[in-house]
């Protein structure tokens, strides 16, 4: 895969919980249809919540097919399709990324941007990180790859000490406080003009309310903007 190939939002999703559950559940991997409904439909260490059902995963499963990126495989004596990603460490692609790398990009895929303190604190469930410096080196490694970048650092947050990184999978996005909220298009920006500043950075981002009420109702939103998009690009697709 080069990063010509862009994910939606749904896929990265689920090329996410592919690469997860390849390294936390080794032994249930490849996923069958209905566990990786499940993984990505996870309550936990998932941003936004989703609620996609069989058809739906099914679809974005036809078409990161196509793209080459998933594959399906059945274990010896069994008649459940199983699947399994070709996004890297295959000899089916050019990305190949350490395990440190590889939980960095995971996470980044299942929950959205993060700082490097949040994505030791969830990566170290993946790979060793004895130190946050650990997390920055990687991220380094990621942002000044040649065939890449694969991450960005985004702007500081208002009473924030620590920047978020966000991947690159999914083509440039605006940066939320770079571009005053811009970036609320979670990711489906990509191609887009900037916001009102005019600044962009390559990554996908939303800023979140103060409140928890608000923090919901944001998520929500957030999610109803990311599946619309989803259908929209469908209905473009089917000539509708």
């Amino acid at each position: 895969m080069s990063l010509k190939t862009e994910l939606t939002v749904l896929e990265a999703r689920v090329i996410g919980c592919l690469i997860e559950k390849q390294i936390t559940t080794p032994d249930q991997y490849p996923l069958s249809l209905n566990a990786l409904v499940n993984a990505c439909n996870q309550k936990s260490n998932r941003d936004p919540v989703m609620d996609l059902d069989e058809p739906s995963v099914q679809q974005i499963l036809d078409g990161l097919s196509k793209k080459h990126l998933v594959v399906e495989k059945s274990g010896f004596g069994s008649r459940v399709p199983k699947h399994q990603h070709r996004f890297c460490n295959t000899e089916f692609g050019s990305v190949k990324l350490d395990p440190q790398e590889l939980a960095i990009v995971c996470e980044l895929l299942v929950r959205g941007p993060q700082t490097a303190g949040e994505l030791r604190t969830r990566a170290s469930r993946m790979a060793p990180f004895a130190e946050t410096s650990d997390v920055e080196a990687a991220l380094a490694r990621l942002a000044e790859r040649p065939d890449g970048p694969y991450v960005v650092r985004l702007a500081r947050e208002p009473n924030r000490r620590d920047s978020r990184w966000a991947h690159l999978f999914s083509g440039p996005v605006e940066d939320t406080y770079a571009g005053h909220d811009a970036g609320r298009d979670i990711g489906h920006a990509a191609g887009r003009d900037a916001g009102a500043s005019g600044n962009s950075v390559s990554a996908p981002e939303v800023s979140f309310p103060d409140s928890r009420q608000d923090e919901r109702l944001a998520k929500v939103e957030q999610e109803v903007l990311a599946l619309r998009a989803e259908l929209d690009d469908l209905k473009r697709r089917l000539g509708g």
